[in-house]
């Protein structure tokens, strides 16, 4: 599934101190990527979220991605 992030994630300085997040909703595109990352799967995010579709979750995971591949990384001397 190619998701456009972008239908899905906004950003407003009024909310969350302008941390990403799910349109209509205060959940920021990092807490998707932090309980991914402690091993919950969609199912389980959309069982305990009911707000989150699929492709919420896809849309933060897409974000995500976007933003590392625009991160210049620099090596330490």
């Amino acid at each position: 599934m190619n998701t456009d992030w972008r239908n899905r994630i906004t950003i407003d300085p009024g909310i969350l101190a302008g941390k990403p997040i799910i349109k209509g909703t205060r959940i920021a595109v990092e807490f998707i990527l932090e309980l991914l990352a402690d091993g919950w799967t969609d199912e389980t995010i959309m069982e305990n979220y009911p707000q989150l579709k699929k492709g919420d979750i896809q849309s933060a995971l897409r974000y995500a991605t976007d933003m590392l591949k625009e991160e210049m990384v620099y090596p330490f001397p």
